[in-house]
């Protein structure tokens, strides 16, 4: 009789329910390693197995079940499309196993989840890599009332976490599976599910992800201090159990004034944690002061070359104004302060003004390039879920399945593109078209409050993540303000937007028409029109813009009697609805060619 695997002492079993709810999977590890180094899989007698090989299931995998299914291993199950295991079945690794059972590649941490809790295996298992160096902040400024940062760590040398309910953690590097054992026992009846989930993070990040040399910051008195972890981490009492967990540090002497840093760095600031993976903004720590143990002119190395980084925009040039059309250079120059300034900016102004086009030229030629330009259009229907993330029906491309799934929407993905290393002193700009014809509390949600407060940081609805806005990323939004007036807008959006018109009544728009047409050699005349019926419209908010007079098809036989009977008299038809006018009288070119011969 063959003897059975030895199973991993103290881990639970493990289990994938296959889709549609076809059957389950169960099986456990065991302590022989497999060929990748991890342990090996046993999936157990009994087991549903998907019948089907998905696209990229490996020619391992292929073989594999082909060779299961021969020699009798996996044979029909009681549901179609399904196998059942006949014998155990001992895979190379969790992964290996996975994808044995659902047909496909999958990760086997991600993928296999314990029968008692529904934990992923990966919180199971101890981790496998991490950065050389990372960035911690551990606050310590108000610990029940007490500012340790001042009474205790500055003068001995050391931060800690508060964990007065936590049982002694003899095991090196405890796994998060391992954390929740020793919380859910600690603080039965004294936090709630989410404290305890919270909880379980920060004693992860504390015993087990932070190593001696990384970087560990808090915040004290408005002041930020800086130090470096030097030793290991040692659990014992303290007086009210608020220090029990400590790690060596040397502190530098040095604060730095929390509203003298840079943006970003206070953007990860105001997460609400006890302790936050500060390791995206490790190199912004490290230019404060060169890092702890740097020598001064290494320091100074530093610091110089994180201000060659300096986030800005390029200059205005007289060839970008002459592209543009634009008479005055000086508007240019003020709409790029008013984008560094503000960061965001709505042009607004009635229809055919070359708002779309404006944003367009302004952000490609600011942020380098249209790779760093991404462009969404409001409607009524736009929501939260389509503009930032939201659960949304996604198609597996492997099983063709459809579940809701945490998807980005066109902000987030720009947000995180922005923020990326590398990217975050390269512009990155948000085009809203038609920003006031969707309702704007109900798409922005608590980004509202980012768009004000770019140093800080909220909690998401999805997600739970703690997001900022990156402060090299930039909103330009257009209004059109024929379809809804901009009294219309709410105090709050005028508050976090910087308000530019663009009007056949105000320059650059005013004589853009008539610099256009001579540029291109053509009769001014579409332009003596044009101000004719603005004139004769006499309200600002319904005026034409003279986009609708800059395409080639108006100057084709009989082209401007066709634009203006079928783009320009409808709009004024709108505008008078009900009033009984008669528009080709009031507003067709025979009407406006009379009065200007007139004047």
């Amino acid at each position: 009789m063959p003897q059975l695997p030895d199973r991993l002492p103290g881990f639970p079993d493990f289990r994938i329910t296959l889709p549609k709810d076809a059957g389950e999977a169960l099986g456990f590890l065991l302590t022989e390693s497999g060929d990748n180094g991890s342990h090996k899989f046993l999936v157990s007698t009994g087991s549903a197995v998907s019948a089907e090989d998905w696209p990229g299931l490996s020619d391992f995998a292929r073989r594999l079940r082909s060779r299961l299914r021969e020699n009798g291993t996996l044979v029909d199950g009681p549901r179609p499309g399904t196998w059942t295991a006949s014998h155990d079945i001992v895979c190379n690794s969790p992964s290996a196993a996975a994808s044995l059972v659902l047909g496909y590649g999958a990760t086997g941490p991600g993928t296999w989840r314990s029968t008692k809790d529904g934990h992923r295996l990966g919180d199971f298992l101890p981790q496998s890599w991490r950065a050389p160096q990372k960035a911690w902040l551990v606050r310590g400024n108000n610990v029940s009332g007490h500012n340790l940062v001042r009474q205790l760590w500055l003068k001995e040398g050391l931060v800690s976490l508060d964990a007065p309910h936590l049982p002694q953690v003899d095991e090196p590097d405890p796994t998060k599976s391992v954390l929740r054992r020793f919380v859910e026992e600690g603080y039965e009846g004294s936090a709630t599910y989410h404290q305890k989930r919270g909880l379980v993070d920060e004693l992860h990040a504390f015993f087990t992800q932070m190593r001696i040399g990384d970087t560990v910051a808090t915040l004290s008195d408005g002041q930020l201090r800086l130090g470096r972890i030097t030793g290991d981490l040692a659990q014992s009492g303290s007086p009210g159990g608020l220090s029990n967990l400590r790690r060596p540090v040397a502190w530098q002497e040095a604060p730095h004034p929390y509203e003298e840093l840079p943006e970003e760095v206070q953007q990860k600031l105001s997460a609400q944690h006890d302790v936050v993976d500060l390791t995206p903004v490790l190199e912004q720590l490290t230019a404060l002061t060169g890092g702890p143990g740097t020598a001064p002119e290494q320091a100074g190395q530093v610091l110089e070359s994180s201000e060659q980084r300096t986030l800005t925009f390029p200059e205005v040039t007289d060839e970008l104004a002459r592209k543009l059309l634009v008479h005055n250079r000086s508007f240019l120059d003020e709409l790029r302060e008013l984008l560094l300034d503000e960061r965001q900016m709505v042009l607004y102004g009635p229809p055919g003004t070359g708002k779309t086009h404006l944003a367009l030229e302004l952000a490609e030629y600011f942020g380098g390039g249209p790779e760093q330009v991404k462009i969404v259009q409001f409607h009524p229907s736009y929501a939260y879920e389509d503009f930032f993330e939201g659960f949304r029906p996604v198609e597996d491309p492997e099983t063709r399945e459809v579940a809701f799934r945490l998807t980005a929407g066109p902000l987030r993905e720009l947000a995180d593109t922005a923020s990326r290393e590398g990217n975050r002193h390269v512009p990155h700009f948000l085009i809203i078209d038609e920003i006031n014809r969707a309702n704007l509390a109900k798409v922005f949600g608590e980004l509202y409050f980012l768009l004000e407060y770019r140093k800080r940081s909220v909690r998401l609805t999805y997600s739970g993540d703690d997001f900022g806005l990156p402060p090299n990323l930039y909103v330009i939004g257009t209004m059109n303000t024929a379809d809804r007036s901009i009294a219309l807008v709410d105090a709050a959006m005028r508050r976090r937007f910087a308000f530019v018109e663009l009007s056949p009544r105000v320059e650059p728009t005013a004589g853009l028409l008539n610099r256009w047409l001579e540029h291109k050699g053509k009769d001014p005349e579409p332009a003596r029109l044009l101000d004719a019926l603005n004139k004769a419209i006499g309200d600002p908010d319904f005026a034409i813009g003279p986009s609708y007079l800059m395409k080639p098809g108006v100057y084709r036989e009989g082209g401007l009697d066709r634009t203006w009977r079928t783009k320009i008299l409808p709009l004024l038809e709108e505008h008078h609805y009900g009033e009984g006018i008669d528009i080709a009288a009031r507003y067709g070119l025979d009407a406006l060619r009379e009065r200007t011969r007139r004047s």
